[in-house]
């Protein structure tokens, strides 16, 4: 089996997976473009574990797309068991402060997949929860999942936790309130002072909380 075959199926992968270029996909994912540009049109042949991190994101089988073998969308012989999940990126981590600052993933940790959630689309992204200042809704090594959509907030987040970008800059896990102010928006947190009167960029419902223990199982981590 040549690097040629393996790069044909991972840009098929990539397709029939809806992104219409390499540069799309690895802006998706955090993936080096450059990198996954290489890998993809045979330049630089990737390894088995690389594949691996390619396959859960593309939502079809390791050993298909590094060896041909098996079914496309599946890691044994078609019918053996269900296609993969789709996978989504986690961009980063949450609840490290009283703040509830979201810090972009960086180095190492850009690449960790995790399985889109019920309901998610291909706009759905994840915050790694780290440390304890959230406990009670989101807890420590837990996942928080919303949809990476960048509109205005609307009212019907009024009252419940939702990320926001504000206009300094910061993206924010709060419970989003009324403001004093008309457009403004005041910024409860679980632990810690109330932002007030603060001027929003977007705001996205979180669409699902997983547990510590759940999240241990499902996180693939996407480094070389």
């Amino acid at each position: 089996m040549t690097s040629t075959d393996r790069a044909a199926r991972l840009k098929l992968a990539r397709q029939e997976a809806g992104f219409a270029t390499a540069v799309a996909a690895a802006l998706r994912f955090g993936w080096n473009r450059n990198t996954y540009s290489s890998n993809e049109n045979g330049n630089a042949p990737f390894a088995c574990r690389r594949a691996k991190v390619y396959a859960a994101a593309f939502g079809v089988g390791a050993e298909w797309l590094f060896e041909g073998a098996g079914a496309p969308d599946t890691d044994a012989p078609t019918g053996a068991r269900p296609p993969n999940p789709r996978m989504v990126p986690i961009i980063g981590r949450v609840g490290a402060d009283t703040e509830g600052r979201v810090l972009f993933a960086t180095g190492q940790e850009v690449g960790d997949l995790a399985p889109i959630p019920p309901g998610g689309t291909e706009k759905a992204v994840a915050l790694l929860i780290v440390g304890h200042s959230m406990r009670g809704v989101a807890d420590d090594g837990g996942l928080i999942y919303f949809e990476d959509q960048r509109t205005p907030p609307t009212p019907d987040m009024l009252g419940h936790m939702v990320v926001v970008e504000t206009a300094g800059d910061e993206v924010l896990v709060k419970r989003l309130l009324r403001g004093s102010k008309a457009g403004r928006f005041d910024l409860e947190s679980v632990v810690g002072v109330t932002r007030q009167n603060c001027q929003l960029r977007w705001a996205a419902h979180i669409t699902a909380i997983i547990p510590p223990h759940q999240a241990r199982r499902i996180i693939r981590a996407g480094g070389l």
